[in-house]
């Protein structure tokens, strides 16, 4: 089954003054310098909450296993599995001093659903537990990183650096809840309206695609109207009109998937979320035009009308 993510969202690398405390998941020691402090390589400017840091280059011997120090402890909520979460960041390679990779200079966090496996490892394990508003530095090793096949400029068994900012964080509902709306449409798909957190049932009917984009509430939330520049966390699954064949699902895969709205190409499935309030459920049509075109992708057919049963989860 492809993941649609792959070809809807522009990718990103990660798939990506208090006292200083430690949180040390196992480490190797070292002494503090002008460029090391409690064994990871110093932030030698930018050392606020919210400004882009510089680090120092790694001194000794790496840490053998994930070490994490809270730079500065925020006030907010301690982060769990399967929150959605909002950060900055910027990474670089333990014998290096020049950043592989940053947030800031975006001046766009990066959002991740945590525990998910759509970051590192280092990530969804050194996060955990950390409170929003905090900033904490990550030593990543290979096992927890890229491993031994690296990843762009980050060279084959690499150690890993991180600064990151938590910005915000946001519990994800198993479900998308809401009032039901009637589906008298006898030529769309009709969706179920569980809200225990399974798939929905989706049936489409044996008539013609409709040439417009159908974006239809299932169940109506109550949230925030989505606006283009959100990023929303969704639970869907996304069918192909002419045979009821599923390419998607985020229930197969057992976790949700985050999409920044700015990020997303398919016109027809932006098009559809966008005006829509979290917390509901909402069958959005993509016809060919608005969806993958007259060109074959990963297994979708040329001129495919793609069918998606989407709960809008939550917003970042």
């Amino acid at each position: 089954m492809r993941r649609l993510a792959g070809l809807l969202a522009v990718p990103l690398l990660l798939i990506a003054t208090a006292a200083c405390g430690s949180d040390d998941k196992g480490s190797d020691s070292t002494s503090d310098s002008a460029s090391m402090k409690n064994g990871l390589p110093a932030i030698t400017a930018g050392a606020k909450f919210g400004e882009k840091p510089t680090l120092a280059k790694g001194e000794g011997n790496p840490p053998k296993a994930l070490k994490v120090n809270v730079i500065s402890e925020g006030k907010g909520a301690a982060l769990k599995k399967n929150d959605a979460v909002s950060v900055n960041y910027l990474g670089q390679a333990w014998d290096s001093d020049k950043p592989f990779d940053n947030s800031f200079d975006r001046k766009e966090p990066f959002t991740l659903t945590l525990g998910a496996g759509q970051v590192i490892k280092g990530w969804d394990q050194g996060l955990e537990g950390q409170k929003v508003g905090s900033r904490v530095e990550l030593g990543i090793p290979p096992e927890l990183g890229y491993g031994a096949q690296g990843q762009g400029d980050i060279k084959p068994n690499a150690t890993l650096v991180f600064v990151v900012d938590i910005v915000k964080a946001t519990t994800i509902p198993a479900s998308a809840k809401g009032k039901e709306v009637a589906q008298d449409d006898k030529d769309l798909p009709k969706v179920g309206t569980n809200t225990d957190g399974k798939a929905p049932t989706l049936t489409i009917p044996k008539t013609d695609a409709p040439k417009k984009l159908v974006s239809d509430y299932v169940l109506e939330g109550d949230g925030d109207v989505v606006k283009d520049t959100d990023s929303v966390v969704l639970a869907y699954e996304g069918f192909l009109w002419k045979d009821s064949k599923k390419f998607d699902s985020t229930y197969d895969q057992g976790k949700t998937q985050t999409f920044a709205l700015p990020n997303l190409t398919l016109k027809g499935l932006k098009a559809g979320l966008i005006g829509k309030k979290v917390g509901s459920r909402v069958l959005v049509v993509v016809p060919p035009d608005q969806g993958l075109g007259d060109k074959e992708q990963s297994g979708i057919p040329a001129n495919s009308t793609m069918v998606f049963s989407i709960d809008i989860l939550a917003k970042m």
